[in-house]
């Protein structure tokens, strides 16, 4: 290649470094940073950040934990949502659980969707002074799941069960299954290291109410597990406890709630949601704890 040819391509290769260097590296976060302060915009590219006594609590827009010791709910918060994100609400951490509504038998060391969920509404339930109670869930809080097994038709059902086993109650933490018999055959709690992946996996839908008292977003976690919101649905339930431990009537907590209800995104987008942080910190404001 000639010096002159060198030259040129590299002159022309620099220039272009240049031109791109000025546009993206230069004007381009200059223009960001100038609609960033637009009125309306400023505080969200700010992060949206709430503060108490002048100090920064948090965002808006990405929710926490309010849990004591031992991650106990404290009582006179609002609760959050559950987080699959660390060990809760971790930001370097965002995801989900990655579990589908399949997911039902548990595995060791490893609950499946449907016995957190079930742990959660009992929970919550507690907590609440509530029915926790859904369907597909045993009384203590797991997956009601059987594993029944026998000789099957052509489709893959078990047409005469010879063996009927409770998959999520392990014969060490459960005095008897959640179900005494199935099909006529007694039904047993599972023993630990054997299999039952055999037998043809049935989902008991038991007596629980099909509209639960625990909303879902009570028992869910948001595909983040950031979310900063709750339904108003999973609010109302909490007002009553809060109430109480901040000795003030429900009626007072219920404007608070009312006050912190976003509608829908647009009008169409989405569901009515409370935003947890922002309604503790009001909380805080308005009827701080005795003493």
């Amino acid at each position: 290649m000639k010096f002159s040819s060198f030259v040129r391509i590299h002159w022309a290769a620099l220039r272009a470094l240049l031109v791109l260097t000025a546009i993206t590296g230069l004007a381009y976060p200059l223009l960001v940073w100038l609609v960033a302060q637009i009125p309306g915009l400023h505080d969200k590219a700010e992060g949206s950040i709430l503060t108490a006594d002048g100090k920064p609590v948090g965002s808006r827009l990405i929710g926490q934990l309010f849990t004591g010791p031992a991650g106990k709910p404290l009582p006179q918060y609002f609760q959050s949502r559950p987080s699959a994100a660390g060990d809760g609400y971790d930001p370097l951490s965002s995801g989900a659980s990655n579990l589908g509504p399949e997911n039902i038998v548990d595995a060791p060391g490893k609950p499946s969707l449907l016995t957190q969920v079930c742990t959660r509404s009992a929970a919550v339930g507690r907590l609440e002074g509530v029915d926790g109670s859904r369907p597909f869930c045993t009384g203590g809080g797991v997956g009601a799941v059987l594993s029944v097994i026998g000789p099957r038709d052509a489709r893959g059902n078990v047409v005469h069960p010879t063996r009927v086993v409770s998959v999520n109650e392990p014969c060490a933490s459960t005095p008897a299954p959640f179900l005494a018999g199935y099909e006529g055959v007694r039904v047993e709690c599972a023993k630990d290291r054997e299999d039952y992946s055999i037998g043809q996996i049935v989902p008991v839908r038991g007596a629980a109410p099909a509209d639960p008292v625990v909303p879902a977003d009570a028992v869910t976690a948001s595909g983040s597990g950031l979310d900063p919101d709750i339904s108003p649905a999973y609010a109302d339930l909490q007002v009553a406890r809060v109430a109480r431990a901040r000795h003030v009537g429900p009626e007072q907590i219920s404007k608070l709630v009312a006050q912190n209800r976003n509608g829908r995104a647009l009008g169409v987008f989405g569901e009515p949601t409370v935003n947890v942080l922002r309604l503790n910190l009001q909380l805080d404001h308005w009827y701080p704890l005795p003493g």
